[in-house]
């Protein structure tokens, strides 16, 4: 017996059943339910094929076509669902819960399995999202001028049990023009929003949630536009380092990559560096001394950073300074100086902070 479930009840039972996509594979990679196995019923070329014939010759005709597609894959289906999931329980969903799934679903149905089946589809997962996000939370950004270690700090506080989402680390990048070097490569921004979300609906939303001092676009993909709105009425600490630090810092991260790939991001932001400072800059990077280079490009980057705050009239902003680069004793110490602000200081939305 099929269960039908909507998107909630969907996401709920997904944290121990597996999930089953079974659209194509440009459509999984477009945007998918975090965690789905793609198994999917039509390859990208028939899907293309049967969407077709249903738009130029009617139902029927595309179902006969698609049949022919999918019998000779039946019995494969079942056996690499078998080699996939050791359970008999599994989720599955198609991009708007019609004949796709409830195929699907009736075929492992027929095998033995225990299969939900989410009802409006991957839309109907997407309508989820969009509602959830408009959910108030009462996040707390952590700012600081580039070099100032703000994600190794997050990740020091996600390790004391703080909740936080590191979203450069979903968006696998790391905001300025060099943030691509070293990640896997992004997520559409279909994807990233949906990464975003999973991450959220773990959390106590009546906690305080951190998030990193973002613009909306982190490399190619972008902030949900609500979520943003929240981000940019947030309090926010902004942590002050030494900048020798940083620099050692920036240093240490990114001439691990070498001279000819920072000469090339280098080049993407040329014209507001300046000629004259790009050839100091690819003089110094020939000599491989990375620190002449980032003291320059650290200029650009501050001035970036102190223009974009100055924009952000009306948000609270608390400077602590920082020093040293015993990251945990600074997530420590960050938490000890939001405990000391008075919470009809710090609010969020108009809820105090708990």
């Amino acid at each position: 017996m099929i269960n039908y479930v909507n998107a909630n009840e969907f996401l709920d039972q997904s944290e121990r059943i597996p999930v089953i996509d079974v659209r194509t594979p440009k459509e999984y990679c477009q945007g998918h339910v975090p965690g789905a196995i793609n198994l999917p019923l039509f390859s990208d070329e028939e899907r293309v094929v049967t969407g077709t014939l249903y738009k130029n010759s009617g139902r029927e005709t595309s179902v006969i076509r698609g049949l022919e597609f999918t019998g000779p894959k039946l019995a494969g289906f079942v056996k690499q669902m078998h080699s996939l999931i050791s359970g008999k329980e599994l989720l599955i969903y198609c991009w708007r819960g019609g004949m796709r799934s409830e195929s699907m679903a009736w075929l492992f149905d027929l095998a033995g399995f225990q299969v939900s089946l989410l009802v409006g589809g991957y839309q109907a997962y997407r309508r989820a999202i969009r509602v959830f996000l408009t959910n108030p939370m009462k996040i707390l950004i952590l700012g600081g001028n580039t070099g100032s270690g703000k994600t190794r700090i997050l990740k020091a506080l996600a390790e004391s049990g703080e909740q936080v989402v590191d979203l450069e680390g979903v968006a696998g990048h790391k905001g300025s023009v060099y943030g691509g070097l070293g990640m896997p490569g992004q997520p559409t921004t279909e994807q990233f929003e949906n990464d975003v979300h999973y991450a959220l609906r773990k959390f106590n939303l009546a906690n305080h949630v951190w998030m990193e001092d973002e613009s909306r676009s982190i490399g190619s993909v972008n902030i949900p536009g609500v979520l943003f709105d929240q981000m940019n009425q947030a309090p926010m600490i902004r942590v002050e380092t030494e900048r020798e630090g940083r620099i050692d810092r920036l240093v240490e991260e990114y001439s691990v990559f070498g001279a000819e790939a920072i000469k090339e991001q280098t080049g993407r932001i040329a014209e507001k560096l300046g000629g004259a400072n790009l050839k100091v800059i690819h003089e110094a990077l020939d000599k491989g001394d990375f620190h002449a280079v980032v003291r320059l490009v650290l200029d650009y980057y501050d001035k970036s950073y102190e223009h974009a705050i100055s924009r952000r009239k009306g948000r609270e902003i608390h400077s602590l300074p920082l020093t040293g680069n015993d990251t945990r004793l600074h997530a420590m110490i960050l938490l000890g100086y939001l405990d000391s602000i008075q919470p009809c200081q710090f609010m969020s939305y108009g809820n105090s902070l708990s």
